[in-house]
C-alpha cells in the first residue's frame, strides 16, 4: 500500500481499538522509510520502544512480586523481542495497512518480521503521543495479555514451533503451499496449506501469506497437541 486514505485509517483505528485525535500520527506509524517525502515510523518506533519497556517492566513487577531480577529480565526479554512484536502485529492484521515504496511492497517487505515489529512499536508511540500513557498501557495490556499469561513457550511463533516439533522427531520440515487467493489487491485473502510428512496437514486464511502460514501452523500444532511436548 502506498496511500492511506480516510477509510483505511478508520479501519486501522478500529483494529487498534483507539480513535486518534491526530490521525497523522497513525499514518506515520504505518509508513515505511522506503516511502520518501513523507513522515515515517522511525522516530515513533524509538518512542514506542521506550513506552513498551516501561509498561511491561511495571506490569511484570506487579504481576510477579516474588520473582528475582534475573527471571523478570528473561520474561521481559521474551515479551519485547522482535518475534513477539511481529506476532502481535500480524494478529492485529496491520500488514496490509503498511505504506511502502512499490518495489518493497512487491518484495513482501510489509510482511517481514523486522518491519512488523517496528510498526508495532511505532503504533505504541503514536497512541502515547495522541492520548498519553493510559491508552498506550491499555493497548499493551490488551494485546500482550496472552503472552504474559502463557509464559515463555507462548513467545515462539507457530512456524518456529512446528519446525522444531518436526525436527525433534526426525521428520521433514513443514511444507507451505499457496492454495488460493481471493479479494481485491487492497484487501487480499490468502489460503495456505501446511503439511508435515507422516504427521498431518492443515489450512488457514489470512490477509497476507505470512499470516496465513502462521495460522495454518497454529492449526496443525493444535491437531498434533496429543503428540507434542513443546
Amino acid at each position: 500500500m502506498t496511500i492511506l486514505d480516510e477509510d483505511s485509517l478508520r479501519r486501522a483505528q478500529d483494529l487498534l481499538g483507539h480513535g486518534f485525535d491526530q490521525p497523522d500520527l497513525l499514518a506515520a506509524a504505518l509508513t515505511h522509510p522506503s516511502l520518501g517525502g513523507t513522515p515515517n515510523y522511525q522516530r515513533l518506533e524509538f518512542l514506542g520502544d521506550r513506552v513498551l519497556g516501561l509498561v511491561i517492566s511495571h506490569w511484570l513487577y506487579e504481576t510477579y512480586p516474588d520473582e528475582a531480577e534475573g527471571k523478570l529480565n528473561r520474561r521481559f526479554t521474551a515479551l519485547v523481542r522482535k518475534e513477539t512484536l511481529a506476532h502481535i502485529a500480524l494478529a492485529l492484521g496491520l500488514a496490509p495497512f503498511i505504506r511502502l515504496e512499490s518495489g518493497a511492497q512487491a518484495e513482501g517487505t510489509h510482511e517481514a518480521p523486522g518491519v512488523l515489529a517496528d510498526v508495532c512499536e511505532a503504533v505504541i508511540g503514536a497512541i502515547y503521543l495522541d492520548g498519553g500513557l493510559a491508552p498506550a498501557q491499555h493497548f499493551i495490556k490488551t494485546h500482550w495479555a496472552t503472552s504474559m499469561k502463557n509464559g515463555p513457550q507462548a513467545y515462539r511463533d507457530a512456524k518456529t514451533a512446528l519446525q522444531e516439533w518436526a525436527q525433534g522427531r526426525g521428520l521433514p520440515l513443514p511444507n507451505y503451499q499457496l492454495v488460493g487467493r481471493t479479494g481485491p489487491d487492497h484487501n487480499p485473502k490468502f489460503e495456505i496449506e501446511v503439511s508435515v510428512k507422516d504427521a498431518g496437514t492443515a489450512r488457514a486464511h489470512g490477509p497476507s501469506k505470512r499470516q496465513a502460514e502462521q495460522q495454518a501452523a497454529t492449526h496443525l500444532l493444535e491437531k498434533l497437541a496429543p503428540e507434542r511436548d513443546i
